[in-house]
């Protein structure tokens, strides 16, 4: 046998919905992909959304799943800018709470369970940490959506070649390497770099991949 082990990517996670048009409405209103809209007479219909940038999709409609109306929960979106996300589905006219972020060594509280505990502590991260910063939001039938601020993977998160899964994550990537080369070139004189191109793949490779970065 292969010492090697076999590939298995989550591709699809199912939710459970009690009106299938309502639901199909309110993603499609959310600007995720319409993949497909298969039914079988009036007993059976699979719909399937993917989210910008989302490698995994997700899937929904009449006799796909025993789950109950409303019971997924802990659902993740990740995002390299929380507030520029949170303020896309608002004009869309999606009710996402407030950005907030954990209490420290804290996890019990009186707010409702996501990664960190139960105590939800009202904006960003003060450090702008990745994984630290979220907000909330559900769909018609109250299944449970999270965005979860990721700028920096930690160590040995990122397998295979440094990738993106969109535009806007590739542009927030450059943006940040940008700031950071600017304070480098601060640091040595102020005089330009020739070789910034190499100074930002640098920068997004190691960031990506979660190791020290380029000074």
């Amino acid at each position: 046998m292969s010492s090697t082990p076999s590939d298995m990517k989550l591709e699809i996670v199912v939710i459970p919905v009690s009106d299938v048009d309502r639901a199909k409405a309110f993603y499609a209103g959310l600007g995720w992909r319409e993949d497909a809209d298969f039914a079988d007479g009036d007993d059976f219909r699979v719909i399937q959304f993917t989210p910008p940038g989302s490698d995994c999709s997700v899937i929904f409609g009449k006799n796909v799943t025993p789950a109950a109306p409303g019971s997924a929960q802990g659902l993740y979106l990740i995002v390299s800018d929380i507030e520029a996300a949170r303020a896309e589905l608002t004009e869309k006219g999606v009710e996402v709470g407030p950005v907030f972020h954990g209490a420290g060594d804290r996890y019990t509280g009186p707010d409702a369970p996501y990664l960190f505990g139960r105590i939800r502590v009202a904006g960003p991260d003060p450090a702008r940490s990745s994984y630290r910063s979220f907000a909330s939001f559900s769909d018609p039938d109250g299944n449970g959506w999270l965005f979860q601020e990721i700028t920096t993977r930690l160590p040995g998160r990122v397998a295979g070649d440094t990738s993106f899964g969109s535009s806007a994550d590739l542009a927030a990537a450059l943006r940040r390497a940008a700031a950071a080369h600017g304070e480098h070139q601060a640091r040595t004189g102020g005089r330009h770099d020739e070789n910034w191109p190499d100074w930002y793949a640098d920068y997004i490779v190691r960031e990506q991949a979660g190791k020290d970065l380029p000074e």
